[in-house]
């Protein structure tokens, strides 16, 4: 679908660019979007789009209907002022916690804004589908969300309200969902690749969603605030929250029996490293958390630390939490500082670890004593592990778990996320439709997201350079920026110029206005990033103009024929 030709005059346009960075910005994106006039803000975490943004904003929009109704998707728009019910049926009205916006209306009914849509899909498939005959369906919507972020910064790429299309798949069988969740991979490498973003498929977890599979779609940028690994040698990707690590039981029985060690004064990893003269890589570190209220152990290696972020997806939908002093004088029984797996585990606290403390591995660990360690302690043999979890904070060097090799870390952008949700909403609503055999039949789910908002700031990351946006031509606000130069002569080409582009189907933008000064015009050009600028300069009078693309910088000059020639090939 081709953009519908249009001619823009910038003295009749809305925008105002700034030269200066706004105080707050630390991104580039937040910079450039603000500067060049796309978004203001409103209040903290929430943007106005004006006219040339919310051009970008569409186009977006526009590339991701295209695909998802390419693979039988189907739009629908649901509220976004929601009842508490349904949330509170599927838990998610507790599990949001402070992230959820809620209000009560005038008689004292709970409501919350939508920050995504599992469950009213749900019921919205319940209330139209009886049958397996009207199966499979996928339905989408392009909404704005809402999420109460602590923080929220970086412009809109983090914000309290933002736009983002999801859409779901209901199915009968596993096998059905599995090809549904293929169209939507594809669709989505579509979608990106349309809109210019380079990106990566990596591994992820799925936490708060529930499900199975889940895969992210991750737009590389130092603004990010995810963190990938990826494999120089094979095809490996994941989210750092969902990598895993391989470790094999040890032969043990070598080890002496434990030998308790006199080492006062030493109540971290540190402190009883230089005490003994070993590597903390020796050491046994035991972390101790409050998961729903209840103490739970988490052991790794002394010099490694817990991703309290990747353990919270493991353990999600519970509340994870660090212990305090308090509980430490509730529990006589944990030394704080010199804590134990041994004769604890399973009794005191339920003991989780690293797979690094494998079975058969022996360490130097707290002896449960005021100013003792242990040493000597093998897994399996003085204590049991209830449940191996990878919470370890993944670091550069890493063994590949698929090949060995040492991993990659880098910074990205979410812009993309899809999961194999399986029954879990299903379930809590009884989604049931007729089977082929006459009987109740469960339906399975989908859930997929893209960020709309967000991949606009993404593009404006990768793509913007020293001068400012640099937008790819399907997404930007108009296809030619016409400038100006300042003479009678030079705008009323300018216009010709913009007129004679829009009949051959171009989206124009003409810099006509009067009063400001060519080097104004010329930077807000850069600013803007439309992909080619068209200068009527000096030669105006013998009807040529300067064609520039704005990426690559290359000039040429050309007739008004020719350049019309070549900007609508």
């Amino acid at each position: 679908m081709a953009h519908a030709a249009q001619v823009q005059r910038m003295s009749r346009l809305m925008v105002k660019t700034l030269r200066d960075d706004p105080a707050d910005a630390e991104t580039a994106s937040h910079k450039l979007l603000v500067r060049a006039g796309y978004v203001r803000r409103s209040s903290a975490g929430i943007w106005t789009w004006l006219p040339l943004g919310k051009k970008v904003l569409e186009n977006v929009s526009r590339i991701v209907r295209e695909e998802m109704d390419a693979i039988g998707g189907q739009e629908v728009l649901l509220p976004a002022l929601l009842p508490k019910e349904p949330y509170e049926a599927s838990g998610r009205w507790s599990e949001y916690g402070d992230l959820l916006f809620r209000l009560k209306d005038r008689k004292g009914a709970d409501y919350l804004l939508g920050p995504t849509h599992e469950e009213i899909f749900t019921l919205t498939v319940k209330d139209q589908c009886a049958s397996y005959k009207d199966l499979p369906v996928i339905l989408y919507q392009i909404q704005t969300k809402y999420r109460d972020e602590a923080r929220p910064r970086s412009g809109v790429l983090r914000g309290r309200e933002f736009q983002m299309k999801d859409s779901y798949s209901f199915d009968t069988t596993d096998e059905g969902l599995e090809q549904s969740y293929a169209l939507h991979r594809q669709a989505y490498q579509k979608i990106f690749e349309r809109l210019g973003l380079d990106y990566r498929i990596v591994s992820a977890v799925s936490g708060a969603m529930g499900g199975s599979a889940s895969e992210e779609f991750l737009a590389p940028a130092a603004a990010g605030e995810d963190t990938f690994v990826d494999c120089p040698a094979c095809d490996y990707a994941a989210n750092t929250e969902a990598v895993t690590v391989k470790v094999e039981a040890v032969d043990g029985s070598a080890h002496g029996p434990v030998e308790e060690l006199d080492t006062p004064d030493t109540p971290t990893i540190e402190s009883l490293a230089e005490h003994l003269g070993v590597p903390a890589s020796a050491t046994l570190k035991n972390l101790l958390v409050k998961v729903d209220g209840e103490i739970v152990a988490v052991g790794v290696p002394g010099n490694r630390e817990v991703d309290l972020g990747k353990l919270g997806e493991h353990l999600a939908p519970a509340t994870v939490e660090l212990v305090t002093a308090e509980d430490f004088t509730d529990r006589p029984d944990l030394v704080r500082g010199y804590v134990g797996p041994q004769d604890l585990a399973g009794k005191a606290f339920r003991y989780l670890a690293d797979p690094r403390i494998a079975p058969g591995t022996a360490w130097i660990t707290g002896a449960n004593k005021d100013g003792k360690h242990a040493r000597n302690v093998v897994a399996g043999r003085d204590f049991e592990v209830d449940e191996y979890l990878d919470v370890v904070v993944v670091e550069p060097g890493d063994p590949c778990p698929e090949c060995g090799t040492g991993l990659r870390i880098d910074r990205a952008i979410e812009i993309g996320h899809i999961f194999q949700l399986g029954r879990k909403y299903a379930d809590a609503f009884e989604l049931d439709v007729l089977g082929q055999n006459g009987k109740p039949a469960r339906v399975t789910m989908g859930s997929y997201g893209i960020g709309v908002s967000r991949a606009v700031a993404a593009l404006a990351e990768q793509t913007h350079d020293e001068s400012g946006l640099c937008w790819p031509r399907e997404v930007a606000p108009a296809d030619v920026h016409v400038v100006a130069a300042g003479k009678a002569k030079q705008t009323e080409l300018a216009l010709e110029v913009g007129e004679q582009l829009g009949a051959a189907g171009l989206r124009v933008l003409v810099d006509d206005r009067a009063g400001v000064s060519p080097g104004v015009k010329f930077t807000d050009a850069e600013l803007l990033g439309i992909p080619a600028i068209v200068v009527a300069g000096r030669r105006a009078a013998e009807g040529v103009v300067e064609v520039k693309d704005r990426r690559t910088g290359e000039r040429e000059e050309l007739t008004v024929e020719e350049a019309v020639a070549r900007l609508s090939a």
